[in-house]
């Protein structure tokens, strides 16, 4: 069972930080905290987390894979380098690293 959603200013989650936790826990409450209404995290139940993380690991397996599959094709491999420019081009000025 879950129950709904809930925002919660941040000084109201510090004074009830365990029974939050105990919500997304127990009831797989999903707890937004915020600032000034704008939201800032979430407290999230742990397997919901981990199943974030396992379709992230997957997808980035699913990447690897496709861009060795590229590479075994013929395609050149971009240099780290270059991907860091691209990536962020005001960071490397005169493209030191």
């Amino acid at each position: 069972m879950s129950e709904p959603a809930a925002e919660l200013p941040i000084s109201d989650a510090r004074d009830s930080l365990a029974d939050v936790v105990s919500r997304a826990h127990y009831a797989g409450r999903i707890t937004s905290v915020t600032r000034r209404g704008q939201r800032l995290a979430a407290i999230v139940p742990a397997e919901l987390a981990e199943a974030i993380e396992r379709a992230e690991d997957a997808a980035d397996v699913a990447a690897a894979r496709e861009a060795l599959a590229r590479i075994d094709e013929g395609d050149t491999p971009v240099p780290l380098t270059e991907l860091r420019r691209e990536l962020d081009p005001g960071a490397y000025p005169g493209g030191v690293l």
